[in-house]
């Protein structure tokens, strides 16, 4: 049987978050960038990366996927498992690899990009063996690491990117008062998560109704589950008394934002509603910091001043805050735009950012948990605009 090593499949209606001309727009600024660099094709191996620029989110099970970019092209690599699902939501053209050989994926590659070519890639993604066999295969001339490059690109978001992170962000603050809701003693962290989960998900169909649905998620912490930012959702019960942290991240297109949020169940203790009371005012602080001509060191060494004095720097856990976009929790991160002290990006109009600091004070200690605040921020001109609407503070999140 003669089976061919890829092949195009293409069929029914092109469907993508954004317009062509957005995707146009985008591949117009990182061709400009590769031939600064005397890049003469990229393989791009991250579902950021591609998504950014192809509208494509791949779904890996261990395959590779790839958009390559040339002068004059634009391809999705896929999986023949997709059919021809990456074609209708690829803005240029896809290729199906087939999986009867192994590396017909490079083979797939290599017939776009042509051999002996300088390749960029991203030297934050692609593995020791995917490196070794873009060698093999395309026997590239040089290979350039574009990672930093296109980090740079996505943190300006465009408006048609602002409007989608804006609504995003609505969907966020829906999320936020299901959850408040559902807050009773004796109710479960996981059924208060599902509560914020099914309230988004219902809210993206109905203003999406194009869209894919995927990868929303709530974690939704309680008394000492609230001392990491990222831990999961348990079905340990809600108590009197107890310390909350909100968590809500929907995700739209590939793009994700969050509403987060301090809350106690029924009554909070004055240890407690001090260390809340400082965490909201150093929230509010650093928001009055947000605006163009600053750099992330800057605000955060503000904010780190502004704990010190109240003695609870030490309580600090992370960075202050950080970019928007095309990201998620098992991928991307625009890592140079971070509030954090080793980052010295100037935040200019366009960039999206957050204001989310919070403090972890530990067990056995009054006011014991983790105290966190979340904003979601456009730079403008001349400062910012707040786009996340959902109170903080205990006057509103005292609850159940």
């Amino acid at each position: 049987m003669d089976r061919p090593e890829f092949y195009r499949f293409h069929q029914g209606e092109k469907n993508l978050p954004f317009s062509s001309q957005e995707y146009d727009d985008r591949l117009s600024g990182l061709r400009a960038d590769m031939r600064d660099a005397g890049v003469d094709a990229c393989v791009f191996t991250s579902m950021h990366n591609i998504a950014y620029y192809s509208g494509f989110l791949y779904c890996a099970f261990g395959r590779p996927y790839a958009l390559v970019v040339t002068e004059t092209e634009s391809v999705t690599i896929s999986a023949g498992i997709d059919a021809a699902q990456p074609w209708r939501r690829s803005h240029a053209d896809n290729i199906t690899y087939t999986d009867w050989q192994r590396n017909n994926y490079w083979r797939a590659v290599l017939s776009v990009t042509g051999i002996g070519k300088t390749i960029g890639y991203e030297g934050d993604h692609l593995t020791l063996v995917q490196s070794a066999l873009l060698k093999e295969f395309l026997s590239p001339k040089e290979t350039i690491d574009v990672a930093a490059t296109t980090m740079r690109q996505r943190m300006h978001k465009s408006a048609a990117e602002i409007a989608l992170i804006r609504k995003c962000a609505q969907v966020a603050d829906v999320g936020g008062y299901a959850i408040k809701d559902t807050v009773k003693a004796g109710t479960r962290e996981i059924d208060v998560a599902i509560a914020g989960r099914d309230a988004m998900e219902l809210e993206i169909a109905k203003r999406f109704p194009d869209a894919e649905y995927r990868d929303t998620w709530v974690w939704f912490q309680s008394g000492i589950n609230t001392d990491g930012a990222h831990n999961p959702v348990t079905s340990r019960a809600l108590q009197a008394g107890d310390i909350l942290s909100l968590n809500t991240f929907p995700m739209i297109s590939g793009y994700y934002t969050a509403l987060e949020r301090t809350m106690f169940v029924e009554t909070v203790d004055p240890a407690s509603l001090k260390i809340w009371e400082a965490n909201v005012a150093a929230h509010e602080y650093g928001m009055s910091l947000l605006k163009p001509g600053v750099s992330c060191a800057e605000v955060t060494e503000k904010i780190n001043v502004f704990f010190q004095e109240r003695d609870l720097l030490q309580y600090r856990t992370f960075g202050y805050g950080h970019s928007f976009g095309v990201l998620s929790h098992y991928y991307g991160r625009e890592a140079g735009l971070e509030l954090r002290e080793d980052i010295d990006t100037v935040l200019e109009p366009g960039m999206v950012i957050s204001m989310e600091p919070m403090l972890t004070v530990p067990e056995g200690t009054p006011g014991a948990g983790g105290y966190r605040e979340h904003d979601i921020l456009v730079i403008t001109d001349d400062g910012n605009e707040d786009i996340t609407s959902y109170p903080y503070g205990p006057d509103f999140n005292v609850v159940g």
